[in-house]
C-alpha cells in the first residue's frame, strides 16, 4: 500500500514524520510521490495557533474531496488536544503523539473493520521519553533529531505542554549514535531540535550542554540547534558550545514580547533585563552569532505603549531575523479568558509596524556578513540558477557554483547584502 505524507508545524513533527515513514517502509508500505494517488494519507498537524488548526482542516477538507477513497490519518498535537472528534468527520484514524509508534498495528486494525477509530492518550508526569529512530530525510541536505520532548512552563497563551506532556529527554548515548548514523548516511549537518530544548536532562540528570558537546564529537558534521526558550543559556553553558568546532552560532531564543509588563501575563520566565544579558554574552563568546527570535503582538491586554516597548526591544537586540505572528486565542489556556482581548485589526496593524522594525535589523545583520569568508554548505540550485546555502550562522548564501558542490562545505567571499540572503564568491582552495 501506498502512504503520503503532509507535516505541519515545527522541525520536531518533521523528524517525527520520518520516523513514521521509516516504521512504515520496514513493514512493506511505499510513500507515494506528489503526484501519486495514496491509498493512506497521514497528517502530522501543529495546534500551536488557531491559524494552525485552520490550515490543517482546510488541508483534510482538500484530502478528501479529491481522493475519496484514501484512509486519512490524523496525528501530531491536534489530534492529541482535540475535544470534539466528531469535527472531524475527514478523519478515518485520530493518532494521538502518545501513540504515534502504534502506527503499524493501528494501521492493521483500521483495515480489519474499516471503522473510525479514536487512540488518544494522555501524557502522564513520568513519561519515558520515547526513542524514536530515522535514518534518512528525504530530499534534505541536513537532517533534524529530535533529543526532548515536552515543556513544563505553561506559557498563559499555549496549549503545547497539554500536546506534548513534561519534560522528557533522550540518553546521550541515544543522540551519539543517531548523529553517528547520519553521518554514514551523507549528512553534512545535524540539527538537535526539541520542545523545550534548552531543558534537555532536567529529567535524566544530564544538562544542555552535554547533549550538544556528545553531538558535536559523535562525527565531523556541523551541529546546529533548533528552537530555544530563553533558560539554561548562562556563561559556563556557551562556553562549552564555543569550544566545539563543529558547532554552529545561530540562536533562535524565542522572545515573544520586549515588554516586562506583557512577559509577566504570558507567564513567561524571564524579564527583557536578562534576556538582553543573555544576548550580550552570545555575543561575548560568539564572534558572529545570528540571534533570532519569534514576536508575538496583540497578547491580551497589550496596550500601545507596551506594543512600543516590545518593538523598541527587537530593535534595540538586533535580531538577524524575527518571525512575527498574532496572538491566537487557544480554548483551555488561561490567556483564552483574559480580558482586554484585541481585536483582529490591531494586531494586523501591529505586526505590519513590527515587521518594519524586524525588516530594519535584518537589512543591518546582513550588511555585517559582507566582506567575510564564511563555510557555507551548499543544499541546492535555486530558479534564478544560482547555487544557495547556508553559513554557520544560518545566513543564506547564493554562489556560482556546480552541482558537485551541492551537499559540500565550500568558502564563500561575501560579497553583497541583499532583501533576505547575501551573495558571494566561491573561493577556491589550491
Amino acid at each position: 500500500m501506498k502512504v503520503k505524507f503532509f507535516t505541519l508545524g515545527c522541525k520536531v513533527n518533521q523528524f517525527e514524520s520520518q520516523a513514521m515513514i521509516k516504521q512504515l517502509s520496514e513493514h512493506g508500505y511505499e510513500t507515494a510521490s506528489e503526484d501519486e494517488s495514496a491509498d493512506i494519507t497521514v497528517i502530522n498537524s501543529c495546534a500551536v495557533t488557531a491559524a494552525s488548526e485552520q490550515k490543517a482542516m482546510k488541508l483534510l477538507r482538500r484530502i478528501r474531496r479529491e481522493t475519496p477513497d484514501t484512509v486519512i490519518v490524523l496525528t501530531g498535537c491536534m489530534a492529541q488536544t482535540v475535544k470534539d472528534s466528531g469535527k472531524l468527520e475527514e478523519v478515518d484514524i485520530i493518532l494521538g503523539n502518545k501513540r504515534r509508534s502504534d502506527i503499524i498495528p493501528v494501521l492493521e486494525e483500521y483495515f480489519s473493520g474499516k471503522k473510525k477509530m479514536t487512540f488518544v492518550e494522555q501524557y502522564q508526569k513520568h513519561d519515558d521519553y520515547e526513542n524514536l529512530i530515522v535514518d534518512d530525510f528525504s530530499e534534505r541536505t541536513r537532517a533534524f533529531l529530535k533529543i526532548e520532548d515536552g515543556c513544563n512552563r505553561f506559557c498563559s497563551y499555549c496549549i503545547i505542554p497539554y500536546a506534548r506532556g513534561r519534560v522528557r529527554s533522550s540518553s546521550v548515548e541515544y543522540i551519539r549514535k543517531e548523529v553517528e548514523g547520519f553521518a554514514k548516511n551523507g549528512y553534512k549537518e545535524v540539527v538537535l531540535v526539541g520542545i523545550n530544548l534548552s531543558c534537555y536532562g532536567s529529567d535524566n540528570g544530564h544538562c544542555f550542554s552535554d547533549a550538544v558537546k556528545t553531538a558535536c564529537e559523535a562525527a565531523n558534521v556541523r551541529i546546529r540547534l533548533g528552537s530555544l526558550e530563553p533558560e539554561s543559556m548562562d556563561l559556563e553553558t556557551l562556553k562549552i558550545f564555543a569550544e566545539q568546532k563543529n558547532f554552529c552560532p545561530q540562536f533562535h531564543l524565542s522572545l515573544q514580547s520586549g515588554c516586562d509588563e506583557t512577559l509577566k501575563r504570558m507567564n513567561r520566565h524571564y524579564t527583557t533585563a536578562e534576556y538582553e544579558k543573555i544576548v550580550s554574552d552570545i555575543r561575548s563568546v560568539f564572534e558572529n552569532a545570528a540571534i533570532t527570535t519569534d514576536i508575538m503582538v496583540g497578547f491580551a491586554g497589550e496596550t500601545d505603549e507596551e506594543f512600543q516597548k516590545s518593538m523598541a526591544f527587537v530593535e534595540k537586540i538586533g535580531f538577524a531575523k524575527v518571525h512575527i505572528f498574532p496572538y491566537s486565542r487557544r480554548p483551555g489556556t488561561a490567556a483564552d479568558k483574559a480580558p482586554n482581548q484585541l481585536s483582529n485589526d490591531t494586531k494586523k496593524k501591529r505586526s505590519a509596524l513590527m515587521a518594519e522594525a524586524a525588516g530594519r535589523a535584518r537589512k543591518k545583520f546582513l550588511a555585517s556578513q559582507v566582506g567575510r569568508t564564511e563555510k557555507v554548505l551548499i543544499e541546492a540550485r535555486n530558479k534564478n540558477g544560482k547555487y544557495e546555502g547556508y553559513t554557520p550562522n544560518y545566513t543564506l548564501v547564493y554562489v556560482e557554483a556546480d552541482d558537485s558542490d551541492i551537499n559540500t562545505v565550500v568558502d564563500v567571499k561575501i560579497t553583497t547584502a541583499q532583501n533576505d540572503y547575501c551573495t558571494g564568491e566561491k573561493i577556491c582552495n589550491t
